[in-house]
């Protein structure tokens, strides 16, 4: 599907197809993407076919490369479910020339949706500005995403920490390993569009305002700060997993040291019964059935409270 935004003499125009032979700053939006429609906008505009060649096949790199008449940027996002771990990836692939931007994308984005509403409520302050600022915005609304995911992933991390140390269960290390696998996920999506974020924000790429690059070192920023938040994120899960595993020593320690007890305790009854219940004359009568009984019953009890004296108990 083709989405076209045509900005001419302070006009807004909005349409399909039938606009991208208008004459104006245009912005081409195409979602799912096929090869027909890719032929025609590489006829159209000149698009390379290496790179649409990697429009058509996802699980690109985050990446920039320059062509003879455009840039091709590619940028990744991620959304998260109702399970932060959950992760649906964005991969957006961007062409950019002095009048004409095409962003294509297999999944529908609603920080996409946000910037068409914004470029229809005041078109000379968005598309107006030029194409490098569309694509500021672009990719400012795939790095904004990442926030409440980090902070939804840090508040379950709390939460799992306490659970952790209130009663330590074989799912919370399970939930441990899905949260170390999220945050590679992230990591490795973000570290090499930190990259590529960074040489928008210098100064000679071709159709990339020098007023633009400011914008993208704010996008810069926000991605150095993500980027902090995962490595901070790794630290404490670190922190969680050596909790989780302390707690489960400690259960082990406290099992054996109440086996140990018990067995303690039963041994030296196991030989009292078996001395007295040996079947020789000396030891029938009634003296040693008492004096096994006495000491049947005041072992264990003297064992108890000199177990509570070392405070073993």
């Amino acid at each position: 599907m083709i989405q076209v935004c045509l900005f001419r003499d302070g006009t807004l125009f909005t349409g399909g197809e039938e606009l991208l032979g208008e004459d104006g700053r245009k912005w081409v939006d195409v979602l799912q993407p096929d090869e027909a429609t890719m032929a025609r906008l590489a006829e159209r505009f000149g698009l390379h076919k290496l790179a649409v060649e990697d429009c058509l096949h996802l699980d690109q790199r985050p990446k920039l490369e320059e062509y003879p008449n455009h840039v091709f940027v590619v940028l990744q996002g991620f959304t998260a479910g109702k399970n932060v771990c959950d992760l649906t990836m964005h991969e957006h692939h961007f062409f950019l020339a002095k009048e004409w931007i095409i962003s294509v994308h297999e999944l529908p984005f609603v920080g996409l949706e946000t910037i068409i509403q914004r470029v229809r409520q005041d078109p000379a302050a968005t598309l107006g500005r030029g194409t490098d600022f569309m694509l500021y915005l672009m990719a400012d609304a795939l790095v904004d995403a990442q926030f409440p995911i980090l902070d939804s992933f840090s508040d379950e991390l709390e939460d799992l920490e306490v659970s952790i140390f209130e009663k330590a269960e074989k799912s919370h290390l399970q939930r441990i390993f899905e949260m170390k696998r999220m945050l590679v996920q992230l990591r490795r999506v973000l570290s090499p569009q930190r990259d590529v974020v960074g040489l928008l924000a210098r100064r000679g790429i071709p159709h990339v305002d020098e007023r633009s690059t400011l914008y993208f070192r704010d996008v810069y920023d926000h991605l150095v700060r993500l980027y902090e938040q995962i490595d901070s994120g790794r630290d404490i899960l670190g922190n969680v997993m050596d909790g989780y595993l302390s707690m489960v020593a400690n259960k082990t320690n406290d099992i054996t040291k109440q086996l140990t007890i018990f067995a303690t305790i039963f041994l030296p009854l196991s030989f009292i019964v078996g001395f007295f219940g040996q079947n020789f004359d000396a030891l029938s009568g009634t003296g040693y059935y008492i004096a096994m009984w006495v000491m049947i019953i005041a072992l264990p009890i003297s064992l108890f409270f000199w177990f509570k004296h070392k405070q073993w108990l």
